[in-house]
C-alpha cells in the first residue's frame, strides 16, 4: 500500500489525501474499482464531498466467488471477466482524465489461493494495484457508507456479499465491534446437504453472530446487492410506488411476508418486472434464507437498505471530524445550487423570509424546508410546460443522502407546487399516497410560499418585507417597505392570496414607510 507523501501516513486505498481542506464542498473526482466476490464495479464520485453523487457508475456480475468453496480458486471464467472489465475501467478513466484509479478486493481475493497471481496480473495488465482488505476493514468500510447517509445511525450493518457476510456494530454515528463471516451466498451453494444443509449451516453461524453482537438492535442497516434485490422483490409484492431503495424501510413482519413470498413466485416472472439481472436473481433463494434468520435471531424493530457500502466508507474514512458532521442533504443541495441556480446563494434568503410560516415547525422539518428553498430554482432550464414535472423527479430519484422516502416525497411535492397551484391528474399521483394528508398540505404551502417569495425580489426578500403568520386568528401578514411596494406588483399579490388560501388565512398587506 502507498503513503501519503513524505508524511509516512497510510491514507488506504487512495494513497493520498482527498480531503486536504476540512472547509472543502466539492469533491474533486475519484474513481474506485470495487472486486467483489460476485460483481466487479467502477464507480467515480463527484458533487458535493459530503454527500458524493455518482459520475459514473458501472458493474459486472463476474462471480469471481463461483465454486470457490469447494475449488479454494477463483472461477476461471470470472478471473478472464474481472480482468477484461478492470481493463476496460482504467481505459475509461484516462479516457476522463481522473487521477489514479483506486481499488479494493473483498472475500473471494483474498480468500483464494491464486488471489494474489490475479492482483499481479491486474497490475501487469493495467498497471492498478489492487488492496486487498480483510474481513474486518471490510466491515468498518461497509458501516462507514451507512454513515454516510446516516449521520446519527444506530444498529446493526449488515453487508452480504458473493462469499461472506459482514456485521457491524453503529452506535451514535460511531463503528463499533465488527465481524466477517462465511454467509456469502456464492460460498453457501457450496455447502453439503442440499438446502437443508445450507439451513443448518446458517443457523449454526447466525447464532454464533447473535451470542457475538447481542440481540439489542433495533435497526438493521443492509448492505450489499442481494438485499437490495430482496427489498426491491419487497417493493414489488407491495406495489410500493417510489423504487429507490436507498432508505427504504421495512417491517419484520412485512419482510417475512415477502421472504415466504420469493419461496413460492416465479422468481424468472418478477426478475423480468423488476429488472433485476438473472445472475443476481440466482443468489436470491440462498440470501432470502440467511436474512430470514438474522431477522428471527436479532429481533430488530425496523430493517432499512442502504445503497452506500464499502466505496462510499472509502471517501468517509478519509473525512475530517468537521467534514463528517455536515449535514449530506444540506451539502448536496448546497452544491446542485452552486452548479445549477441562476442566483446562488438566493435559497438560504428565501428560507429566512418564508420561515415565519413555519415557525411551529420542528427541526427536522425545518431543514426540509431549507433543502427545498435551496432546491427551488436548479430545474429552471426544463420546458415551462415541464418543469414542476423535472422538480419532482429531481427531488425523488435524486442520488441525496439523509432523506426517508417520506422527506422525498414532501421535497417533491413541495418543489412541483413551486411551479404549478394544482397536483390533480398528476402522473405522480400513486407516491403522494406515501404522505399524509397533513404533509401534503404542508407541501403545497411551501410550494406557493416558495412560489411567492421567488418572484418578489432578485436579492433578498428579508430587506423589503417580512411575513407573519397568526394561525390563531388565521391571518397572513406582509409588511413591505418602500422599495417593496414597488416590487408587490399584479402577479405577486395574486400568489400573496394563493399562498393565504393555501393557509387557510386572511392575507393582509401592509406598508411600513
Amino acid at each position: 500500500m502507498d503513503a501519503g507523501g513524505d508524511t509516512g501516513e497510510d491514507w488506504g486505498p487512495f494513497g493520498r489525501p482527498l480531503f486536504n481542506d476540512p472547509s472543502v464542498r466539492a469533491l474533486s473526482r475519484v474513481g474506485v474499482v470495487d472486486v467483489g466476490s460476485n460483481s466487479v464495479r467502477l464507480v467515480v464520485f463527484d458533487g458535493a464531498a459530503r454527500s458524493p453523487a455518482y459520475f459514473f457508475n458501472e458493474k459486472i456480475l463476474c462471480g469471481l466467488g463461483t465454486g470457490l468453496a469447494e475449488s479454494g480458486r477463483l472461477h476461471p471464467e470470472g478471473r478472464v471477466r474481472a480482468l477484461s472489465a478492470i481493463k476496460r475501467f482504467q481505459a475509461l478513466a484516462n479516457s476522463m482524465k481522473l487521477p489514479p484509479l483506486s481499488a479494493v478486493a473483498t472475500a473471494a481475493v483474498r480468500d483464494a489461493s491464486d488471489g494474489p497471481d490475479f492482483c499481479a496480473d491486474v497490475l501487469r495488465e493495467t498497471g492498478l494495484n489492487i488492496y486487498v482488505i480483510d474481513g474486518k476493514e471490510e466491515a468498518r468500510y461497509s458501516a462507514q457508507g451507512v454513515l454516510l447517509g446516516w449521520p446519527e445511525a444506530s444498529g446493526l450493518m449488515c453487508d452480504i456479499g458473493g462469499s461472506s457476510l459482514e456485521l457491524a456494530a453503529i452506535t451514535d454515528g460511531k463503528v463499533g465491534h465488527r465481524v466477517s463471516s462465511a454467509l456469502g451466498p456464492l460460498k453457501l451453494a457450496g455447502v453439503p446437504g442440499g438446502k437443508k444443509g445450507v439451513k443448518a449451516e446458517i443457523a449454526r453461524v447466525v447464532g454464533q453472530l447473535a451470542d457475538d453482537f447481542g440481540t439489542n438492535h433495533k435497526r438493521l442497516y443492509l448492505v450489499g446487492g442481494s438485499w437490495r434485490a430482496i427489498a426491491r422483490l419487497d417493493m414489488e409484492r407491495r406495489g410500493y410506488p417510489l423504487t429507490v431503495l436507498h432508505e427504504y424501510r421495512m417491517t419484520p413482519k412485512s419482510l417475512g411476508t415477502t421472504l415466504k413470498w420469493i419461496d413460492e413466485v416465479d422468481l424468472e416472472e418478477v426478475r423480468q418486472r423488476t429488472g433485476t439481472s438473472a445472475a443476481r436473481m440466482a443468489l436470491v433463494p440462498i440470501a432470502a434464507l440467511v436474512l430470514k434468520r438474522l431477522v428471527r435471531e436479532f429481533r430488530p424493530k425496523e430493517i432499512a437498505v442502504s445503497s452506500y457500502g464499502i466505496r462510499e466508507g472509502l471517501l468517509y474514512e478519509q473525512m475530517p471530524d468537521r467534514l463528517r458532521k455536515r449535514d449530506p442533504l444540506m451539502e448536496a443541495c448546497y452544491v446542485a445550487e452552486q452548479k445549477d441556480a441562476r442566483i446562488p446563494g438566493f435559497g438560504k434568503r428565501l428560507f429566512n423570509f418564508l420561515q415565519p410560516v413555519f415557525k411551529s415547525s420542528k427541526p427536522s422539518e425545518l431543514r426540509v424546508i431549507k433543502a427545498a428553498c435551496m432546491l427551488h430554482d436548479v430545474s429552471w432550464r426544463a420546458h415551462p410546460d415541464y418543469r414542476h414535472e423535472a422538480c419532482f423527479d429531481n427531488a425523488t430519484r435524486a442520488n441525496l443522502g439523509g432523506l426517508t422516502h417520506e422527506e422525498r416525497i414532501f421535497l417533491g411535492l413541495a418543489l412541483l407546487h413551486r411551479y404549478k397551484n394544482g397536483r390533480q391528474g398528476s402522473r405522480f399521483e400513486p407516491l403522494f399516497d406515501i404522505l399524509s394528508e397533513k404533509s401534503m398540505r404542508r407541501a403545497e404551502v411551501l410550494g406557493k410560499a416558495m412560489r411567492f417569495g421567488a418572484m418578489l425580489t432578485m436579492k433578498d426578500p428579508t430587506k423589503i418585507a417580512t411575513l407573519k403568520l397568526f394561525p390563531k386568528k388565521h391571518v397572513l401578514t406582509l409588511t413591505l417597505n418602500e422599495q417593496g411596494a414597488d416590487l408587490f406588483g399584479e402577479v405577486a399579490q395574486a400568489r400573496f392570496q394563493t399562498l393565504a388560501q393555501a393557509l387557510e388565512a386572511e392575507g393582509v398587506v401592509k406598508y411600513r414607510r
